[in-house]
């Protein structure tokens, strides 16, 4: 059993990503994992990730505010326990247009 208490959870920061602040939870810099790892993001009003795409799967769940998220087609607003897959090679763009923080959980494979 691994523990990674939020306090110690190491902080990264990702290219295309503006007024946010990440850490992860599990996995990588946080410690061993064979299959995934995940992240906390929390995203101040404005901000967000530029149009992009990544060749892994990425699953999103907002854990408090409001998230839009974009494929470059499609828009919807994530509200709490709200999620969101996105496939290997599909954009997406996450964007916080309210007055308050947003938070998300992030799972993706190692």
């Amino acid at each position: 059993m691994r523990i990674v208490r939020l306090a110690d959870a190491p902080a990264y920061e990702a290219p295309g990503h503006a007024l946010m602040r990440m850490a992860r939870l599990q996995g990588r810099e946080a410690g061993p994992s064979t299959s995934l790892w995940l992240g906390l993001s929390r995203i101040a009003p404005g901000g967000g990730t530029t149009l992009d795409a990544s060749a892994l799967e990425k699953m999103y769940v907002v854990l408090e505010g409001e998230v839009v998220i974009s494929n470059g087609r499609e828009e919807a607003t994530l509200h709490p326990w709200d999620s969101c897959r996105i496939a290997p090679h599909e954009e997406r763009r996450l964007a916080n247009l309210t007055d308050r923080e947003a938070v998300i959980l992030l799972a993706m494979p190692v």
